[in-house]
C-alpha cells in the first residue's frame, strides 16, 4: 500500500509539495524516492494519488494523477474520553482514530485522577491532536478527527442534536442490541469513564438529559479499551466494516 501524507491545503494544479516536518518524515524517515506512488490528503475528504518527482528533507514534490473527494461519514462517531492517569487516555485516542472515530472530546469526569488546568488543557488538546494526526495517517483516513475542548459533565449533558451512549458495565441494554435507524443521522456519542468508572450522579445527569446507558459485555474493560471496542462494534452495525 502506498505511503500516505497530509497537507494543510490542496493546490488547484497537478502538483503538490510536502514541506517542513512532513517532507522530512517522507524523505528521511519513510525514505520515499522519485517514481514511488504515494497518497496525499488534507484531512477533510480530499484524497490524491500521485508519483514522487523530487525527494529532499525539506521538500517533496508529487505529480497528482488522480483525485477523489470522500464524503464525510454519517452518522458521525464521537468519543467522549474521560481523562485518565498515565497514557491510558492517549492509548484510547490513538486506537479510536484508527477505528474510525470522527471527533474526540476530553472529559474532566468526577473520578478522573488526571486534572487539566487551563494551561494544561491547551497542551493536552494539542498533544491529543498530534496523536490523532499521526494515527489518521497510519490508518490512511481521508478525514482526520477533530479534538474538541475539554467538557464538564454539565456541558456534555447539554450537547444538542446527538445520541448519548453512556458505557456502563451494569447497564441492562447491550450496545450490540441498540436500535439504529438508517434515517437517524444524529451523532453517536460514546461516553467512556475514567479508571474508577462513571460516578452515579454523572450517570443520572446524562440519562436525565436523554442519554442511554449501554454495556459492552459481561466483563469490565479498561478506559483505554472500552471506547475502541464500542467503535468497532458500531462500525459493524453501521455496515462500515
Amino acid at each position: 500500500m502506498a505511503l500516505h501524507f497530509l497537507v494543510e491545503s490542496v493546490p488547484d494544479g497537478d502538483r503538490v509539495e510536502l514541506t517542513g516536518a512532513e517532507a522530512h518524515h517522507a524523505a528521511v524517515v519513510r525514505r520515499v524516492r522519485p517514481g514511488e506512488e504515494v497518497t496525499v490528503g488534507d484531512g477533510r475528504g480530499v484524497w490524491l494519488t500521485g508519483l514522487v518527482e523530487e525527494a529532499a528533507s525539506g521538500r517533496v514534490a508529487i505529480r497528482i494523477d488522480a483525485r477523489v473527494d470522500v464524503a464525510a461519514p454519517s452518522p458521525r462517531l464521537v468519543l467522549v474520553q474521560a481523562l485518565a492517569k498515565g497514557d491510558r487516555d492517549e492509548l484510547a485516542v490513538q486506537a479510536a482514530t484508527e477505528l474510525g472515530v470522527d471527533e474526540i472530546v476530553p472529559w474532566q469526569a468526577a473520578r478522573s485522577i488526571s486534572r487539566w488546568s487551563a494551561e494544561k488543557a491547551a497542551k493536552g488538546v494539542a498533544r491529543w491532536g498530534t496523536i490523532v494526526r499521526e494515527a489518521a495517517k497510519q490508518a490512511h483516513r481521508a478525514w482526520v478527527p477533530t479534538v474538541s475542548a475539554p467538557v464538564t459533565t454539565a456541558q456534555l449533558a447539554a450537547r444538542a442534536g446527538a445520541r448519548l451512549l453512556v458505557l456502563e458495565p451494569t447497564a441492562s441494554l447491550p450496545l450490540s442490541a441498540l436500535t439504529l435507524e438508517h434515517e437517524d443521522t444524529r451523532d453517536l456519542v460514546l461516553v467512556v469513564g475514567p479508571e474508577g468508572g462513571i460516578a452515579p450522579e454523572e450517570i443520572a445527569a446524562l440519562t436525565d438529559a436523554g442519554g442511554e446507558a449501554v454495556r459492552l459485555g459481561a466483563t469490565v474493560l479498561r478506559t483505554s479499551t472500552a471506547g475502541p471496542a464500542a467503535l468497532a462494534l458500531l462500525n459493524a452495525r453501521l455496515g462500515r466494516w
